[in-house]
Formats: structure tokens, sequence, C-alpha cells
């Protein structure tokens, strides 16, 4: 057994530690509840640790295939979010080459470029080529009809479901002293800080928050939020063994992928109001889809690589 591969079973321990605490704390709170008196934030918070069992166990799985395996749930991850999106736009039979094109072409290619460590390649791919392809295949059908509307929706979903995710992966095409054969660490260390920071503040605003940060569109409170990236930097200071950066490091690296993931939440609950709908899909019962679960990392991703590209490359 490599060491890596020690870590990584030691990491999921610890996270299956961590989340059977947040159960029986959730289980302890339910069973103080008036039977006849149910508690919707309780019952959120639960159904957000459920889908952390599940979340923990799939990117375990593919933290111990490595670079391979990965890949492949990433890009899965991309596909999904980007037809979870994708639903939620405007579009017209003129569009249905682009959208082609989208799915099979540039997002195959995307992670290929990843894969392949082509970083300057995959970082202008999608904003670059892919925004000046797709408006002219679209065009070429001669549907004016909302069509800036249309591909700039095509444009932003590719953005945020395939160009953001592929930078969780792409951490482990960081050339990085004495760490490229650990540098799959790096993306568990991403998603749990993000993640249960992002379960932390959710838990912290609905007890002790006051202050909505944008009332129109989300819950969130400034106390809330204060609460989770604090609670993130904590834990990305006790889980400064498993990257390369010092424990101060550590935690201002999960401080600032926590900030910025819980502020890109704030969109999707704009996108999501401005549509109507309370979740992106119904593929997890009762959890909503992949963006609903990811809307934090998505965000953060970018920024944690490009931070640690110019810090620690």
């Amino acid at each position: 057994m490599t060491s890596t591969t020690a870590d990584i079973l030691l990491l999921a321990f610890g996270s299956f530690s961590i989340l059977i605490a947040l159960t029986v704390l959730g289980e302890v709170l339910r069973a103080r509840q008036p039977a006849d008196m149910p508690n919707p934030v309780l019952e959120t918070y639960m159904t957000r640790v459920q889908s952390w069992w599940g979340m923990v166990a799939f990117v375990g799985i593919a933290l111990l295939t490595g670079k391979a395996g990965v890949m492949i749930l990433f890009a899965f991850v991309s596909f999904a979010a980007l037809r979870e999106f994708l639903t939620l736009t405007a579009k017209t039979q003129a569009d249905h080459i682009a959208l082609a094109l989208a799915f099979f072409v540039v997002l195959p290619l995307q992670y290929l470029f990843v894969g392949l460590g082509w970083t300057g390649l995959f970082a202008i791919f999608i904003p670059v080529y892919a925004f000046l392809l797709l408006p002219i295949v679209s065009a070429l059908r001669g549907k004016a009809e909302r069509f800036l509307v249309r591909v700039a929706e095509t444009q932003w979903a590719l953005m945020i479901t395939v160009f953001c995710v592929s930078h969780v992966p792409a951490l482990m095409t960081l050339d990085l002293p004495d760490y490229s054969e650990r540098a799959v660490l790096l993306i568990a260390f991403l998603v749990m800080v993000v993640q249960l920071g992002d379960l932390l503040e959710y838990f912290f605003g609905r007890r002790i928050g006051r202050t909505k940060i944008a009332p129109g569109l989300s819950p969130k409170t400034w106390e809330g939020l204060a609460c989770g990236v604090t609670c993130a930097m904590v834990i990305g200071g006790l889980l400064s063994w498993i990257t390369p950066f010092t424990p101060l490091g550590a935690m201002a690296m999960a401080g600032a992928a926590s900030l910025v993931g819980m502020f890109g939440s704030l969109v999707f609950a704009a996108i999501k109001r401005e549509r109507g709908v309370k979740d992106w899909s119904h593929l997890i019962p009762g959890q909503g889809g992949f963006v609903d679960q990811l809307d934090s990392v998505i965000f953060a991703a970018p920024i944690f690589y490009h931070l640690t590209r110019y810090f620690y490359t």
C-alpha cells in the first residue's frame, strides 16, 4: 500500500467519523422536536448530511482508482450538470447542433486536455474557441429570435459546469515540488473544506444568523457565512498534512475557497429564483441535482487551482 493510498483511507475514516458526529447531532436535535412540529431547517440539514455520505463514498472510490477514476467521475459530473443547467434555458431547433457539440465534442476535449496536462489549451479552450465556434454554428441556422439570450445561456452553462468543474481534476496536473505524486489529495482537501464549510454555514446561519446577505435571493446570513468560513479554515488547518501548504497556508487556502464557494451559491440561488425553481433537477431524490450539491465547489475550484498554481508550483 502506498503512502498516498494510506492517506486517502485515513482521510475517508476521518470523514466518516465527522459525518457520524454530524448525523448524531442532527438525530439528537430531531429527538428534541415535538412529534407534531416538524422543523424544516433541521430536515434540510439532515438531508445535506445524507448527501455528504454518498459524496464522500463516490469521491473516495475515485481517488483510490487514481487519475483515470477522477477524470471519469468529474467528466460525468460535468455532463449531468450541463444537462441540468441547459434544461432551464431557452433553446430552439436552431441550437440543436451547437448543443450536441457542447456535450459530445467540447466537454470530452476539455477533459482530454486536462488529462494530458495541456494547461495553456484547457485554460482557453472553452472561454475562447468554444465561445466563438458555438455561436457561429447557431447563426448558420438562420434563427434570430432571442439569439443573444440563447447563445449567452449556452456559454454560461459551459463555463460553469464544464470549465469550472474541470479545474478539480486539473489539480492533479500541477507541478508541485515533492508533492506531485500526492496531488490527488488536493481534490479531497478542496471538496472537504468547501462542502463542510457550506454545511456549517447553513447550520449556524439558521441557529444564530440575523442579517441576511441577499434577502431577495437566499436565507444566507453574514453570521452564518462568518462561522462557515471560520470552520472551513480550522478544518483546512487540521488537514494541512495532506497538502503542500503550511498549516497557516492551508487555513488561508481553505478560507479563500470556502468564501468564494459560498458567494457562488448565491449566484446559483439567483438563477433558480429567476427561473422559478427550487432545485436544478430531481436526479438525487429529495436533494436536487448535481448542481445543487456542488454549487460551492464549482465556483471555488478555479480560484483554488490558480492560487495553488501561483503560490506553490
